[in-house]
């Protein structure tokens, strides 16, 4: 990701009289450790944060639900103090008991946030038995990315990504979780987060269909443009949004975006602080200084992402999302995609 070019004096000058009451309950010279997708934790962000605190940062990132989970769980979560995680993948966290309540008292910015974000309640998966566990911070929806060369006709469907006169051209994104719910979404299922006993073959049939169409898969938004452009994709599905679709286009990429008919899967990211946190203080000062307008406005103009203060200005009223929610089994779709992934045929992916 692009670094932030922000003054770091003018932040200083904005932020003192908030931090300042908010030092007395931080450990001075403490480190906050953060687990973030890239992009969300820019060296300048945190260098003006720094500066605020007297503290230092250590940020590692990652480029997927299953590392991230892997890296949080390891340890119980004593590795971390705050990290980036979406709403449906939030749940097996709480239900880990990997984190910590938020204290929405001690993140006054909350109030800047758009009202659907401030609505807490509605968004499945961000409480639990009426405790608030993290905070909204960006979102995107996954469009479909397309080559206009080579598709001249703007895709309207998600079967777009299954049509066989893109056989070989078609780059997807490698989660487990969202594949199956693509997947379900294509055929029509109503709920494609909660698969019934006798929807799973038909899914799988239609994941080893996609397979079959795909030139490869990524996990970083850098790594999709670089395979974009190199394997001449036509069609991409765009886990990370308009994020790809402002990276491709600086790349000199002739791109188009579309929203399927069907709606696009999105997902919310928040930021949850882990129940092993060494300060819990300076984690809530962390998520609410991030909630400030330059590097909620440094999302939208430098990653191409949504944030949670102000509309964006890509969606078109009729475009529908459709927010991911949690799987009815994220352990069996990962077990049965890396069997799809290596080529395995249907008997072969469904055996025990």
């Amino acid at each position: 990701m692009t670094s932030y070019r922000t003054n770091v004096n003018r932040w200083q000058s904005l932020g003192l009289g908030f931090l300042t009451m908010l030092l007395p309950a931080m450990v001075c010279a403490d480190t906050l450790r953060v687990l973030s997708w890239p992009g969300y934790a820019d060296a300048d962000l945190v260098k003006v944060f720094e500066a605020r605190t007297g503290n230092q940062v250590s940020v590692t990132f990652i480029d997927s639900d299953e590392a991230l989970w892997e890296r949080v769980r390891q340890n119980q979560g004593q590795d971390f103090d705050v990290f980036a995680v979406n709403t449906a993948e939030l749940q097996r966290y709480i239900q880990a008991d990997l984190v910590s309540p938020i204290d929405t008292t001690q993140i006054p910015n909350i109030a800047r946030q758009l009202p659907r974000f401030r609505q807490r309640g509605s968004i499945n998966g961000l409480t639990h038995n009426g405790k608030v566990f993290a905070v909204p911070y960006t979102y995107a929806e996954m469009g479909l990315i397309y080559d206009r060369q080579q598709v001249t006709t703007p895709p309207t469907s998600i079967t777009a990504l299954w049509d066989p006169q893109y056989r070989g051209k078609v780059l997807l994104y490698n989660s487990s979780t969202h594949n199956f719910s693509l997947a379900a979404q294509s055929l029509g299922i109503t709920d494609p987060f909660k698969l019934t006993d006798n929807q799973w073959p038909d899914v799988v049939k239609q994941l080893i269909a996609l397979r079959r169409n795909a030139m490869g898969f990524y996990t970083g938004p850098e790594e999709s443009v670089t395979l974009f452009q190199k394997k001449h994709a036509a069609l991409m599905l765009a886990n990370y949004g308009a994020q790809q679709v402002q990276l491709l286009r600086s790349a000199g990429a002739d791109v188009g975006y579309a929203i399927p008919k069907e709606g696009a899967l999105a997902w919310l990211d928040t930021w949850a602080i882990t129940r092993q946190t060494k300060n819990l203080a300076l984690a809530h000062a962390w998520i609410n200084y991030l909630l400030e307008p330059e590097p909620s406005q440094a999302l939208e103009m430098r990653q191409g992402l949504a944030n949670t203060v102000s509309e964006p200005p890509y969606m078109r009223p009729k475009d529908r999302i459709v927010w991911l929610e949690p799987a009815e089994n994220s352990e069996r779709r990962q077990r049965l995609w890396e069997r799809i992934y290596s080529g395995d045929r249907v008997s072969r992916v469904m055996a025990p």
